[in-house]
């Protein structure tokens, strides 16, 4: 957690959704957790803080109505911190309507997580020994700025070396390892992730009108270094987004010649949503539920047993085809940290505007 009194301003929000903080966490849908879990602390050298699940519902309707997904679907989660700001929500889900193909990064529904690390030549060597597959030539792209990848399961990642603050997107900076993984990576943190829209001039105005996103790079052509887009991949208009005080946000149009133009659901391999830490649920939803395009799943809700006991949150779905979602979480009393010294990373006395 950031040292709340050298890093945060008491000033409200300026704009976007109320009361918000932080993005609270990144969620991908994954074939195997056990697989996938091993591989974000084996390997990225993250931290599990907790398992939970199943969560279903055998005879109801509630996985549909809270969820978006089929009523007889089933999920396992598990939350792992990765650095100092970011936490990955994994899931693993059946469902009798599952899509098992994830879309690919120029299709509707693309995705990838863009790590900064200290040193690339040390990071491509722990990941090649872990069985981590790199895209294209063994030569570097041309700006020599990006590197990519893919998981044992086929999850896009990207790494780039130490970024230099420019005051307008975050940068994560050098801090102590918190374990052996992570220091051979060299992990600085997460950059930013990525999202393939249909529209991006909409997603990009429903990111800052609606919740408050700042640009850090606006609409740009497919013009640009080559390490901006995986090895293949057809080049196409991206943005970059501040997300609050500790994220980043990749935009991406799909391309012309995407094979998907539906974005996936939670419940397929390679669904995803974005999470958005606020102090006051009920007051975000309150404003969400007049955004034009928004429907919120349901009302908020507070889980009342499990590892994030005392947890209020709800879904709720975007004009723009990425499934979102605002919690509130009591760190320092959730029922999981009596069980482990791992750590939700959490925005502190950070506010949505703090530029730490």
């Amino acid at each position: 957690m950031l040292n709340a009194v050298t890093a945060s301003s008491s000033r409200p929000a300026l704009s976007g959704l109320p009361t918000a903080r932080a993005v609270d966490h990144h969620a991908f849908t994954v074939p195997r957790l056990d697989e996938a879990v091993e591989f974000f602390t084996g390997v990225l050298g993250g931290e599990l803080c907790y398992r939970e699940g199943p969560v279903e519902d055998p005879s109801g309707d509630w996985m549909t109505r809270k969820l978006g997904v089929h009523p007889r679907a089933r999920a396992q989660v598990a939350l792992v911190r990765l650095g100092r700001h970011t936490n990955l929500e994994l899931f693993q889900y059946s469902a009798p309507d599952q899509l098992t193909s994830p879309p690919g990064p120029s299709d509707v529904g693309g995705s990838h997580l863009a790590l900064v690390v200290s040193d690339l030549d040390a990071a491509e060597g722990h990941l090649r020994r872990a069985a981590t597959v790199r895209l294209g030539p063994p030569s570097d792209s041309p700006d020599g700025s990006r590197r990519w990848f893919l998981t044992p399961w086929g999850m896009l990642l990207s790494l780039r070396g130490p970024v230099r603050p420019d005051g307008r997107r975050f940068v994560p900076a050098p801090a102590p390892y918190s374990t052996a993984a992570e220091r051979s990576l060299g992990l600085l943190g997460v950059e930013h992730v990525s999202y393939t829209v249909a529209d991006l001039d909409a997603a990009t105005a429903f990111f800052t009108e609606v919740l408050g996103a700042e640009p850090v790079e606006s609409a740009q052509s497919a013009d640009g270094p080559d390490g901006h887009w995986p090895p293949g991949v057809e080049r196409s208009r991206r943005a970059l987004l501040r997300t609050g005080p500790t994220a980043n946000c990749e935009l991406r149009q799909s391309g012309t010649g995407a094979l998907r133009s539906r974005p996936p659901r939670n419940s397929d391999i390679g669904g995803h949503h974005l999470a958005f830490y606020v102090d006051d649920v009920d007051a975000a939803a309150a404003y969400l539920r007049e955004q034009e395009g928004v429907v919120l799943m349901g009302e908020p809700e507070t889980i009342t047993q499990g590892p994030i006991a005392g947890d209020r949150w709800l879904y709720f779905s975007t004009p723009i085809g990425i499934q979102m979602e605002i919690i509130n979480m009591p760190d320092g009393s959730l029922p999981y940290e009596t069980r482990t010294t791992a750590r939700r990373a959490t925005p502190g006395g950070l506010r949505w505007h703090d530029r730490p």
